[in-house]
């Protein structure tokens, strides 16, 4: 008999992201409804049950974000899935997490803001997923995809790092991303998850374990800030993730994520029809930020334009990055989205402002 090889299947960003979950082995699913994200749960309140696996729709965000905590400290294979202001509510435990070490695995659907906002989609959580989204001094990896297929397969990524480091991982989507449907190669993983060095199993055999974020005695504190910080520069040495096109000749880069990326490629075809040697650098964590990366390209460009969903967000970290390198940015907020003949005039001021003196 002749194997049938596998054939892409159309799917939605959000259903895509619920199946790669299923198929990583998730075994424990909190969340509440809402929009642009709402398929990703409802994926999950028919397959979770099926599959003998735990489901369930909170009361709220906090009561779904508390759950998933409950649910990491056994060991179990958590997903939290919201959008934006859900992930506001959720940020209290986010840092109790942290703080205990307690790996799961958080997608957020951005939409715009601020507020209730709008229910278009948005980048403009960026600081609130980069720069540690709960109170205390603390960061969690951040992954961006910029397809559905890639979004797959940084689910079961996220994962991985999150029971590598003990941590919580988001996964940082946007409206589009979860709303599009495109073709998806189900290419499925199933990665690590050791947890038996820690998990609250009961005591019987063994010492006891204690998962907890308080530590009333500032000098204990301090010790477990500094190994949470030494934990943070592992994370930042080791996982930094980014992928660029066209930069052999480019003397101005695009810098974007997400969708903003996927409209930057169209720009930049049409900017090099016109003569302008333009790349793209896409970064695909978001922190740890590829600073180094950019740093390192940075002085043999002209210049470097920004493009979000945003008022401007990652634009802060790209010119952290660079030194003398001017940056220009271009963004559209509230759920609008860039379109490639935008960008390409933004690329054309950039090209002219930066020509080199005769």
């Amino acid at each position: 008999m002749t194997a049938v090889a596998e054939r892409p299947r159309l799917m939605k960003g959000n259903e895509a992201m619920a199946d790669a979950a299923i198929e990583a082995g998730c075994d424990a699913y909190f969340g509440y409804p809402i929009t642009p994200q709402a398929e990703l749960l409802e994926r999950m309140a028919r397959r979770m049950p099926e599959l003998g696996r735990v489901f369930v729709q909170a009361e709220s965000e906090v009561g779904a974000i508390n759950m998933a905590l409950g649910a990491a400290a056994t060991g179990a294979k958590v997903l939290v899935s919201t959008s934006s202001p859900g992930m506001s509510l959720m940020a209290e435990a986010m840092s109790y997490m942290a703080g205990s070490e307690l790996p799961i695995v958080l997608i957020n659907v951005m939409r715009g803001g601020p507020g209730l906002g709008s229910i278009g989609p948005s980048q403009s959580d960026y600081f609130q997923a980069t720069k540690g989204h709960g109170h205390g001094d603390y960061r969690v990896p951040v992954l961006a995809p910029s397809s559905i297929s890639e979004a797959v397969a940084l689910v079961a990524d996220s994962f991985e790092l999150a029971a590598r480091y003990r941590t919580p991982v988001i996964l940082l989507a946007d409206g589009i991303q979860g709303q599009a449907m495109e073709p998806v190669m189900p290419t499925f993983r199933m990665p690590d998850w050791d947890t038996a060095s820690w998990e609250l199993t009961g005591a019987d055999g063994r010492e006891p374990r204690v998962v907890k974020s308080l530590h009333l005695r500032p000098e204990d504190l301090e010790v477990h800030n500094a190994h949470l910080q030494a934990k943070f520069a592992t994370i930042t040495e080791r996982e930094v993730r980014w992928a660029g096109e066209q930069l052999e000749d480019a003397e101005v880069v695009v810098v974007a994520y997400g969708t903003a990326a996927r409209v930057a490629r169209t720009a930049i075809e049409r900017a090099r029809a016109d003569g302008l040697h333009v790349g793209l650098f896409r970064p695909i964590t978001l922190w740890p930020f590829p600073s180094k990366a950019l740093a390192e390209l940075a002085p043999r460009l002209r210049a470097i334009v920004v493009v979000e969903l945003s008022a401007g967000q990652m634009v802060e970290d790209v010119r952290l990055a660079v030194e003398r390198v001017p940056v220009f940015f271009h963004g559209r907020t509230g759920g609008m989205v860039p379109t490639p003949s935008e960008v390409v005039d933004r690329l054309r001021v950039a090209w002219a402002l930066t020509a080199p003196t005769p």
